[in-house]
């Protein structure tokens, strides 16, 4: 990992760098501690030439207020972003609402449910032997059979 000198920190603190290398500058505070605590010195040192606030309250203030303005022109959707009326879920609720009563009127979904209803009722009369009734069924024919040949040898 490479570390920045504390000249370089104060470069930073006092603005003197592009915007590239402040961008590297600042993810490297996230990853090392080390050249964490040389910024925070090179601030120490440069707070004298740092401008002094006469209001600190009124100054935190007017800060909320363009973060608050900016907040809200985020939010407010501008007319050039529009979604066109299909697009918008009002549109979608009522199209699947007219599709819902159409299919009502016309009897479709009484139709399935009747076809659902037929499937159904002849799925449960082709009703399959157990395995133990198959197993004497075929018991029952090889005996038959056996007997059958004993039958034809007299």
């Amino acid at each position: 990992m490479k570390h920045f000198t504390h000249d370089e920190w104060l470069k930073y603190v006092k603005d003197e760098i592009n915007e590239k290398s402040r961008n590297e500058f600042e993810s490297h505070l996230y990853e090392c501690d080390h050249c964490l605590n040389l910024y925070l010195q090179a601030v120490e040192e440069s707070e004298t030439s740092l401008p002094i606030l006469s209001n600190e309250t009124t100054f935190t203030d007017l800060v909320m207020v363009e973060v608050t303005k900016e907040k809200q022109t985020k939010a407010e959707p501008s007319n050039n972003n529009k979604k066109p009326f299909y697009q918008q879920a009002l549109f979608h609720y009522f199209l699947a609402a007219a599709a819902t009563i159409l299919l009502m009127v016309t009897g479709a979904f009484h139709s399935i449910a009747a076809y659902a209803g037929a499937i159904e009722s002849s799925h449960f009369q082709e009703k399959q032997p157990s395995v133990t009734e198959g197993v004497i069924n075929k018991t029952f024919a090889w005996i038959d059979s056996i007997e059958k040949k004993e039958v034809d040898k007299k």
